[in-house]
């Protein structure tokens, strides 16, 4: 079957949406970003970009300039509507897809007969299916006359480009010629293995996949946990525990952060709440690990007191949720910097290379805050961090001397 897919609407330009929108558009689809945010509509509409993310702003500029994309606060009819808007969750880890609702009615006026409805966002199961109800509520016509489906992102920040291209993607409709609807589209800009499925199966795909890596992490930070009691070296230990052939075990840290897996297995765990139960318990350990992260960090903190009789300055180094990158969503040195601020018993430098400004709080320098502190707190193994000598004071939380 033939399908038409010369215009789409990417409604969500963040770090997925944006990204998405303009290899659509550099691969010959001529794609309308919308955005609720003004400031990103007119950042992106001037050829720039609000994101850290390498190759990116080259893109972008490519498209906008060529008038292959443009960005808005307002949908417009389109063969192709993606949705890649935030999905939080509230209350006791309950999954939030009032966005991926709100994006849904805002397309609704707009579908006709043939066009390809797709969900990006990282849902609960069942999403898809609940976002088709709710279309065929309000437009009846369309029943079985539009395809629906799901295809969820899997990249790694900081390598996004390159990622969307060359990834394999899993693609579930609530049908089958939903499915290969979606697949025809995908092949337009996606060079590596399309596997077709349903969408509550590619939904789960996505939740199981970045809770799978949360549970190895929590086998980490545990580990992390056991090691500093027993004064042995974390890092060393897992170094030579993973020349075993058959053992590889991740690196532990601050904690967990990212939208992806500091959050998908909540929405397993809460609507499975009997039998997650490996799945919940690494989500607490991930999350304890942070809270003895900061009171580690109370400790050295009152030791330094007693020890100088004044206040110490500590350099708190790192505030994204990964090294590299500017994303501070769900990050765990970001609730530790956040939490220490509050303990009026020093002076923080808050210290973050990829952003100019953090709530209203000045950053500093890494080079000055290393030289500066009395107390450097290594949170995110940035670059620039790695080529800081050892000091005395020194707290590591994320492999710097590893």
């Amino acid at each position: 079957m033939r399908y038409c897919f010369e215009n789409a609407v990417m409604l969500g330009l963040g770090y997925i949406g944006l990204p998405t929108a303009a290899l659509m558009a550099k691969n010959g689809i001529n794609v309308l970003g919308v955005d609720v945010n003004p400031d990103v509509v007119e950042t992106v509409n001037k050829g720039k970009i609000h994101i850290v993310e390498p190759e990116l702003g080259g893109l972008v500029k490519y498209v906008i300039e060529n008038q292959f994309l443009k960005a808005s606060t307002a949908v417009t009819q389109a063969d192709v509507f993606l949705i890649a808007v935030p999905t939080p969750f509230k209350g006791d880890h309950q999954p939030d897809i009032s966005y991926v609702e709100s994006a849904t009615r805002m397309i609704i006026p707009f579908l006709r007969e043939g066009n390809l409805f797709l969900i990006e966002s990282t849902s609960p199961i069942y999403t898809t299916e609940k976002m088709a109800n709710l279309i065929y509520q309000e437009r009846p016509e369309l029943k079985d006359k539009i395809n629906i489906a799901y295809c969820p992102e899997r990249v790694l920040p900081g390598n996004v480009i390159y990622e969307l291209e060359n990834n394999d993607r899993v693609i579930g409709g609530i049908n089958p010629e939903s499915t290969k609807a979606a697949c025809a589209f995908y092949r337009k800009f996606v060079k590596s293995e399309l596997h077709e499925t349903n969408a509550r199966t590619a939904e789960m795909c996505k939740l199981v996949e970045n809770s799978s890596r949360d549970v190895s992490i929590a086998f980490a930070n545990e580990l992390s946990l056991i090691c500093d009691k027993a004064d042995i070296n974390v890092w060393e230990l897992i170094q030579l525990a993973n020349k075993h052939p058959r053992v590889n075990i991740l690196q532990p840290g601050t904690g967990v952060g990212g939208h992806c897996i500091a959050v998908d297995p909540w929405f397993i765990a809460s609507d499975f709440p009997d039998e997650a139960r490996i799945i919940r318990k690494a989500r607490e350990i991930n999350n304890y690990k942070t809270l003895w992260v900061i009171e580690k960090i109370k400790t050295t903190i009152l030791q330094f007191q007693n020890e100088n009789k004044r206040q110490p300055i500590v350099a708190l180094m790192g505030l994204a949720f990964k090294p590299n990158i500017d994303d501070l969503r769900e990050s765990p040195a970001k609730t530790v910097a956040d939490a220490l601020v509050k303990f009026e018993e020093a002076e923080y430098l808050l210290v973050e290379p990829n952003i100019n400004k953090y709530n209203g709080t000045g950053l500093t320098d890494y080079i000055d805050a290393y030289e500066d502190a009395d107390i450097i707190v290594y949170l995110v193994a940035h670059k620039e961090f790695l080529e800081l000598e050892p000091k005395t004071g020194e707290l590591d939380f994320c492999g710097i001397r590893k």
